[in-house]
C-alpha cells in the first residue's frame, strides 16, 4: 500500500485549487508490523523515529480506562502524522477521508496503524484494560486540530 507523505497531500492541494483533493483511503493510512522480539521472559518491541517512523516522534501519549460505550478522538489534524498502537487489549478505529470510512480491529501490540494528515479518525469499542498509544510527529497544537466533521468534509472538498 503507498502512502502519500504530507508535502505530496498539500502539494494535491495547492494544484486543485480547491482546499484539497480526494486522496483515497489507501493513500493515507498504513499498518506497520513493528519488530516483535520473541524470549520465553516476555515479548518486546522497539520503535525509533526516522528508522521505523517517516517522522522523528515528538510527543507521545496514551488513552487507558476508557469507560466502555465511550468514544475518543472524533477529530482530523492538517499536519499531525501519528502512529496509533494497541499496547494493551482492543479497540476499533475508524478511519474517514470524506468519501469513504474503514474500521480495522487494534489488537496486537507489535502492530501500529500510521496515519496521514487529513483523515477523520475516531476510536470506539474498547476493551477492558485496553490501552491505546499514539507517537506524534508534532508537540500539541490545538490549531492543528479539525474537530468539526463538516469543517473537515469543507477541508476535503465535500460539501457537509
Amino acid at each position: 500500500m503507498a502512502v502519500v507523505e504530507a508535502s505530496e497531500l498539500e502539494e494535491k492541494m495547492e494544484n486543485t485549487g480547491q482546499n484539497t483533493a480526494h486522496v483515497p483511503l489507501d493513500e493515507i493510512y498504513e499498518i506497520v508490523d513493528l519488530q516483535k522480539i520473541s524470549d520465553p521472559r516476555g515479548n518486546l518491541t522497539f520503535i525509533e523515529g526516522m528508522n521505523h517512523l517517516p517522522f522523528d516522534i515528538k510527543r507521545v501519549y496514551y488513552l487507558y480506562d476508557v469507560p466502555a460505550g465511550e468514544e475518543r478522538a472524533g477529530h482530523a489534524h492538517y499536519k499531525l502524522q501519528q502512529l496509533l498502537i494497541a499496547a494493551a487489549g482492543s479497540f476499533d478505529l475508524v478511519l474517514d477521508n470524506g468519501y469513504e470510512r474503514r474500521t480495522i480491529n487494534c489488537n496486537r501490540p507489535y502492530q501500529g496503524v500510521l496515519m496521514k494528515s487529513l483523515v477523520w479518525r475516531e476510536l470506539t469499542n474498547f476493551s477492558s484494560g485496553a490501552v491505546c498509544l499514539v507517537l506524534a510527529s508534532m508537540p500539541y497544537e490545538e490549531s492543528d486540530y479539525i474537530r468539526s466533521y463538516e469543517e473537515f468534509l469543507t477541508k476535503v472538498g465535500r460539501k457537509p
